[in-house]
């Protein structure tokens, strides 16, 4: 079949990807001049299973109400008149009692897992290179009561198939030395070793070369107007570009555009809760005097990761309701960077930071939505939150599984 790719994140990439493996003509259409360049392009740098609790969880509600008003919360939603916000808002609340948050920890850890092993293969039969580190991730704490309600939640993820672990205070400086300094402020953690890091933005756009090697056409600079039905299918896609508008025709259409994809599936009556939450981040360069972490690190408390890139150390976190605003906030920004030097306070850097933030497309329960839609030849591929790195390679190949008419080989919700 001829299918059209909407969107050239990590996730529209890896569609692209196994799509093309499975034997369809594939094209990929994203308004910015290369893949990448969106929410995939500085992001956490994490392949983390272990992070398979959403946001969403019995201790969500009242942490977000007493994070309301701090310009550096972890959590931020920002009061406005926005409909689709007090929807998702309403949606959330129903996914944080206990049943429900076990329920989206096995179907997060289920795919997330999946997608690990992917990406693996992938890495084996391609030899594609990006800064990968395969040293796990930790997750330290500095707060004892938080530790102790992560303890519980990766007792979760082990019974559906994450090895995430507890570790006391020493066994964390053990297990990554740039703690050291930091120790006294250490009250635990939990580490799986199996996880990794990397650059998500290396990898997607070596990943579109490869791709390219295998006929898949690449349209940047255009921009998706609309898609139109007829006969109850999709019937084409409206483009726009330096060159004028277009109509672009397919078998099947694929939407991976992320937090925006609310917007082009709205007209066609398929309502899908995704909103952008937006997160920040800040690539610290590195000299040979740093001491700066080679292990994958996740400051829970703080809700910010940190992912060392070959001579860059990535930290990133936060999430923000706001819209599609995508404006850097000084204090958010800085908050990255305090975090950072209370963690690792001998870090010293070879340069200033430069900081960054995307919209992650958040769906209330953190589960995304991937597989076909309500017309029959349209297909989702979208709401991954913050595991869109994490789950690209999984949602991939699901993806062009259920689109080529085979039973993918993970269980999916059904939407």
């Amino acid at each position: 079949m001829k299918v059209l790719i909407l969107g050239a994140g990590v996730v529209g990439v890896s569609s692209a990807w196994y799509l093309s493996k499975a034997g369809h003509e594939v094209t990929v259409v994203d308004r910015q001049p290369d893949s990448g360049l969106e929410t995939s392009f500085a992001n956490g740098g994490q392949i983390s299973v272990s992070h398979a609790e959403p946001w969403s969880n019995p201790h969500a509600p009242m942490r977000a109400l007493s994070w309301m008003g701090r310009e550096d919360a972890p959590l931020l939603f920002r009061l406005r008149c926005d409909p689709a916000l007090f929807d998702w808002s309403w949606r959330f609340l129903r996914e944080c009692p206990p049943g429900r948050t076990r329920e989206n920890i096995r179907d997060i850890v289920r795919l997330a897992l999946y997608s690990r092993d992917e990406l693996g293969r992938l890495r084996e039969e391609t030899g594609i290179r990006y800064d990968h580190l395969q040293r796990g991730i930790l997750h330290v704490y500095t707060n004892q009561k938080e530790f102790e309600g992560a303890i519980e939640a990766a007792r979760i993820m082990r019974e559906f198939g994450c090895e995430r672990y507890p570790v006391d205070a020493d066994k964390c400086v053990e297990i990554e030395p740039a703690l050291r300094a930091s120790r006294p402020i250490l009250v635990g953690g939990d580490y799986t070793a199996a996880d990794e890091s990397g650059d998500a933005l290396v990898f997607t756009q070596k990943l579109a070369e490869l791709c390219r090697t295998r006929g898949v056409a690449f349209r940047f600079g255009t921009t998706v107007e609309r898609l139109t039905q007829a006969g109850g299918r999709v019937s084409s896609v409206i483009v726009g570009s330096d060159s004028g508008r277009e109509t672009l025709h397919a078998d099947a259409y694929v939407v991976a555009l992320g937090s925006y994809s609310p917007l082009v599936l709205r007209p066609l009556g398929v309502r899908v809760p995704v909103y952008p939450a937006k997160g920040y981040s800040a690539t610290i360069p590195l000299s040979g005097k740093s001491v700066a972490p080679t292990v994958a690190m996740t400051d829970d408390g703080h809700k910010i990761v940190f992912s060392r890139l070959g001579q860059r150390l990535r930290v990133a976190g936060t999430a923000e309701f706001n819209g599609y605003n995508t404006e850097l906030n000084d204090v958010r920004c800085q908050a990255l960077i305090t975090r950072t030097h209370q963690l690792f306070p001998e870090l010293s850097p070879a340069g200033e930071p430069e900081f960054w933030c995307g919209l992650r497309p958040s769906t209330p329960s953190n589960v995304p939505f991937v597989g076909a839609a309500r017309l029959p030849n349209l297909f989702l591929n979208t709401g991954h939150g913050t595991l869109g790195w994490t789950m690209a390679c999984g949602s991939g190949r699901v993806l062009a599984d259920i689109v080529s008419g085979r039973k993918p080989e993970v269980a999916l919700r059904r939407f």
